[in-house]
């Protein structure tokens, strides 16, 4: 098969309450993966702000922003001078009382290519997103931009196979993850390394199930639980690019910042479906019971 050539860019940074300086973080960031070749590049959940969910504070919803608005006409600009496809992640505020986690995909001409509101959201300790984030409505769709059909969904998705297998089945390209994940500090070493060690396997297995690269970006760095009820969140990092058989193409550090840029090889989905067919040989007649809760 021909090979399909896209550089792919990764940011990964530590944020602070310094709004301002975590845009510019994450611009040098974009500007860096560019000035490499990288024509689409992809941003961590959430990296306007500090991840304000570890409690729940009506002050916050402050944050959100419009969709379009201030952050999707930067970053279009952006895009649109130095031609490329950005990824990425906002706080919408959809009306006043209704706000959701969106990805927010901006394309070369400055555009924006689509968004994908998260449809899986977490409430547990730490991880309070209910009490910001209404349910994405938009389904799972992917969007079509210059570098492909892109499968963007977001953090907690990522655990979720039916996810990433309705984007596939709708003709996703690339898997998309902008993350926010981390650590409770109280855990011990090894209840830690099981998490991420999970957190990657189950996302290089999307790749696998589905045939196509998985992009997954973290954030790194320590933030502190404003209530003081915990020790915080130690995020985890290790942004990665898995190809289409689940083969690691670039990882990145557990601590330090970094903008990683790789080379996808999009033909080589192509290549692999053929030998392993699994959209052929699924019982579709058979997987009536997904849609219940629960089999009794």
């Amino acid at each position: 098969m021909s090979s399909q050539l896209l550089k792919v860019g990764l940011v990964q940074h530590a944020n602070s309450n310094n709004l301002e300086q975590n845009t510019d973080k994450t611009v040098q960031g974009i500007r860096d993966a560019a000035k490499q070749g990288a024509k689409l590049v992809v941003l961590q959940e959430l990296h306007r702000s500090l991840y304000f969910c570890q409690t729940e504070d009506t002050d916050l919803f402050d944050l959100a922003e419009t969709v379009p608005g201030p952050s999707t006409d930067m970053y279009g600009a952006l895009a649109k001078e130095l031609d490329i496809v950005i990824v990425t992640s906002l706080f919408e505020k959809r009306a006043t009382g209704l706000y959701h986690n969106t990805a927010v995909v901006l394309e070369r001409d400055g555009t924006i290519a689509g968004k994908y509101r998260k449809m899986h959201i977490p409430d547990d300790p730490g991880f309070y997103e209910k009490f910001y984030f209404t349910p994405g409505d938009l389904g799972f769709t992917p969007i079509q931009t210059s570098v492909g059909k892109l499968g963007v969904l977001v953090c907690w998705d990522q655990w979720f196979p039916e996810a990433a297998r309705l984007m596939a089945m709708a003709g996703a390209e690339l898997l998309i993850y902008p993350t926010a994940i981390g650590w409770d500090p109280r855990d011990e070493q090894d209840e830690q390394i099981r998490q991420r060690d999970a957190w990657i396997i189950s996302q290089r297995a999307h790749a696998v199930a589905n045939g196509v690269p998985v992009i997954s970006v973290n954030r790194v760095g320590h933030e502190q639980d404003p209530s003081a009820q915990s020790e915080g969140i130690q995020f985890w990092g290790n942004s990665f690019v898995a190809g289409p058989q689940g083969e690691m193409l670039v990882h990145g550090s557990e601590t330090q910042e970094q903008t990683l840029v790789v080379e996808i090889d999009q033909g080589r989905s192509e290549s692999v479906r053929r030998i392993w067919p699994y959209l052929r040989d699924r019982r579709i007649d058979q997987y009536q019971d997904l849609c219940k809760i629960y089999r009794d």
